[in-house]
């Protein structure tokens, strides 16, 4: 999905001319042999990626402890309210 976005941002004068230059680089009877490589790069690289994705999954769920049926502690109330400060508000603060 990624690499038909990629082409359909790209012009088709410019696909032209990468394929140019690439034929020019390698010749033509090299060019589908540097596929063919870079096809088998990306297959391997799925398959590792495919085998890796359970044990990856199992590192990263921490198990949580186990408190029982502890009820959940509320933060004390303050009974007083709060002390006032000694600003005067109408004299600009330095």
């Amino acid at each position: 999905m990624l690499l038909t976005a990629l082409f359909l941002a790209i012009a088709p004068r410019t696909i032209i001319f990468i394929i140019f230059v690439l034929v020019i680089f390698f010749g033509a009877k090299r060019i589908p042999e540097l596929f063919r490589g870079l096809g088998q790069g990306v297959k391997e690289f799925k398959d590792a990626s495919k085998e890796e994705r359970p044990e990856y999954r199992d590192q990263q769920q921490p198990q949580q402890p186990h408190y029982g049926n502890q009820q959940p502690t509320q933060p004390p109330y303050r009974d007083q309210p709060a002390p006032p400060t000694n600003q005067n508000p109408t004299q600009p603060r330095y």
